[in-house]
């Protein structure tokens, strides 16, 4: 786990500060997501007929996106954060769907530091890699906002 104090986040402009560990994205985490919003699309939920027709099911696009907190807090954290809060994602792409069963990354670059009221307004591009495949399962820029406490 890296440590990060919060004074020194503008000097890390243009640095990695993120490569998770592996996570393998399982049938029962696909079924689970898609309970919880109510997406339960044939390609993701009915393993039959997606082994059938494209060859297995794929991970719903935001089950993905959502695994950024879990990936990044897993290998970095905020000395010295009070509260951070989700600013929105700029130029979000879905690139290569995640198969049943397929392994996801979270690689991390911090390009910009802002200051933004008491705190800072970070922009950090995102990528999610997937295991044995040559693109990413998906890129964005994540914007936040983080508050010293």
């Amino acid at each position: 786990m890296r440590e990060i104090a919060f004074e020194e986040i503008p000097g890390l402009v243009g640095q990695e500060i993120c490569l998770s560990d592996w996570l393998e994205v399982d049938q029962a985490m696909i079924d689970r997501f898609a309970a919880a919003t109510g997406d339960h699309q044939w390609i993701h939920v009915d393993v039959p007929r997606a082994t059938a027709e494209i060859g297995g099911t794929i991970a719903h696009g935001y089950l993905t996106l959502s695994l950024i907190p879990r990936l990044a807090e897993s290998r970095w954290r905020l000395r010295g954060e009070g509260r951070r809060i989700n600013y929105g994602l700029d130029r979000l792409r879905f690139i290569t769907p995640v198969p049943s069963g397929g392994r996801v990354r979270l690689r991390q670059t911090l390009a910009a530091v802002e200051p933004s009221g008491e705190g800072l307004r970070l922009a950090i591009d995102s990528v999610m890699e997937l295991d044995g495949a040559a693109r990413p399962a998906f890129a964005a820029r994540n914007i936040l906002l983080i508050f010293p406490g």
